[in-house]
Order: structure tokens, then C-alpha cells, then sequence
């Protein structure tokens, strides 16, 4: 027997996911804001790319165990992020790499770049899912109430 999704966890789960949708989306500027301006044009593919992100990592936290390691999923994460933000307007990328070496390299492979995130996240999704899968429910969850001598609450 497996353990259900709670309500709780299932809106933190798409908690995550409308949050880092708005955020990610917001910083990486694929909408127009008064925050950030982006310098590179935005294609509908990014966008795309984000939501799907931002779905998977909420499906994560929603299905995540206690106590699991989360790397995999940050790294796909932060890989998507990056694929899907401008490579010019990211002053870390520029101050490591340089502008021309950006639109020469990285603009091309971009989107590969957030599609790689996007596998990376749905293969740590999958493998939780999984584990959680085999995960046997606690064995108080399976009793009935009232089953251990106490009257079942009405």
C-alpha cells in the first residue's frame, strides 16, 4: 500500500509551482515588467519551457520524501533557469564568459540547455515517484479507528 498525497502537500506543490513560474518568468524577463528588461528577444518555446519546469518542480515538492536529497532537482532547476533567461541581462554569465562569447556559444544551445533541466527534473520527479511508490504507508495509517482499544472519534 502507498501513502495518498495530503492537501497540504498538494498546495504547496502548486504553491511552487505558480511561485517559481512568476518569479523565474519575472527575473528572466520573458514578459514585459518594470523589474528587469530583457536584451535578447523571447520566443513562445521559453515560455513553454518554464511552465513545464515550474510543473515539474511542483509535482517534486508535492511527492518529495522527507529528508530526500534534492540536488538533482536544484541542479535541472537551475539549469532550466538559465536556458530560459536572457544570457546578456545575466551579469554573472556575462562577468564569467563575456558578451560575445554568450551570443557566439550560448545563445544557440540555450533552449537545449532548458530542455536539459526540464529531463533532469523529470527524471528526479520519476525517481521520487518511485521510491514513494514502493514506500509501504506507516502502519498506523493502515489501522482502522478504534482499532487500537481507543473508541473512534465521532
Amino acid at each position: 500500500m502507498t501513502q495518498s498525497l495530503s492537501l497540504s502537500r498538494i498546495l504547496k506543490g502548486l504553491a511552487v509551482a505558480l511561485g517559481s513560474f512568476v518569479a523565474l518568468g519575472t527575473v528572466a524577463a520573458l514578459w514585459e515588467n518594470p523589474l528587469f528588461v530583457r536584451m535578447t528577444p523571447a520566443g513562445d518555446i521559453e515560455i513553454v519551457l518554464l511552465g513545464l519546469l515550474s510543473v515539474l518542480l511542483g509535482t517534486y515538492v508535492a511527492i518529495r520524501r522527507p529528508f530526500c536529497s534534492a540536488k538533482t532537482a536544484g541542479v535541472g532547476g537551475v539549469l532550466g533557469f538559465i536556458g530560459v533567461a536572457c544570457p546578456v541581462c545575466n551579469q554573472v554569465l556575462l562577468l564569467l564568459f563575456g558578451g560575445d562569447l554568450l551570443l557566439t556559444y550560448f545563445e544557440p544551445v540555450r533552449i537545449y540547455v532548458a530542455g536539459a533541466g526540464v529531463l533532469v527534473v523529470a527524471a528526479a520527479v520519476a525517481r521520487e515517484w518511485l521510491l514513494v511508490k514502493r514506500q509501504p504507508a506507516p502502519v498506523a495509517a493502515l489501522a482502522a479507528p478504534g482499532s487500537d482499544g481507543s473508541a473512534a472519534k465521532v
